[in-house]
């Protein structure tokens, strides 16, 4: 069984599809990563002519069975990460480890933007999962906070619309929900309630597929 997540940043995608995995028993790829590490890797040529070009080869070397999910879970790495995904050969070069990801035995849970549109267009399963930007700017603050860091809220607001923004005028990308994926308002839900919400419908588009 292959379960595709999408949703805009800091919306509970991540934390939703870890739920599923464990609920399932699956294997789970948070692709932003992915996306964090090659934008980390070319980090300091962001003004640089041959920016594409750096951000093409970090994509094509890249090792994703070390990333560091520690590391790349700042702001200014979502924000290199919404850049580099704008280059189409990145996610071209991107796409063929998602794709085996997903195709391994079994199946799996794979979160991103583009999961259910392009990367598992025949996944069995689709959410996407989205909530006010406001509120999913106090979690990220929130969460940034729960670590120790001093962060701004209302910077993280500006970054997560920019984000948002950025995703949504992609031409490399396919940043909305599938036709038939399933829609997950997690705005007036804890994490423990959205969790409950995805595993339903899961648990009723397996029994679906049954019948």
């Amino acid at each position: 069984m292959i379960i595709a997540v999408d949703g805009p940043a800091a919306s509970g995608k991540g934390t939703l599809a870890q739920g599923l995995a464990r609920q399932f028993r699956l294997p789970h790829l948070d692709t932003g990563l992915l996306y964090r590490a090659v934008g980390r890797a070319v980090a300091g040529a962001v003004e640089q002519p041959d920016f594409e070009a750096r951000a093409i080869a970090a994509a094509e070397r890249l090792d994703p069975t070390h990333l560091d999910s520690a590391g790349l879970g700042t702001a200014e790495a979502a924000l290199l990460a919404s850049r580099v995904a704008r280059i189409p050969e990145v996610r071209a070069a991107l796409r063929a480890f998602q794709r085996q990801f997903a195709s391994q035995p079994g199946g799996a849970v794979l979160d991103g933007r583009d999961i259910g549109t392009r990367i598992c267009p025949d996944a069995d399963v689709k959410l996407f999962i989205t909530a006010d930007t406001r509120v999913r700017a106090a979690r990220r603050t929130a969460q940034l906070r729960a670590k120790g860091l001093a962060v701004d809220g209302e910077a993280i607001f500006r970054q997560i619309a920019a984000r948002d923004e950025n995703d949504r005028t992609n031409p490399a990308g396919a940043f909305y929900p599938a036709a038939d994926a399933h829609l997950l308002d997690t705005t007036e839900l804890d994490i423990d309630a959205a969790l409950r919400a995805a595993i339903a419908i899961v648990e009723a588009a397996r029994t679906g597929r049954a019948r």
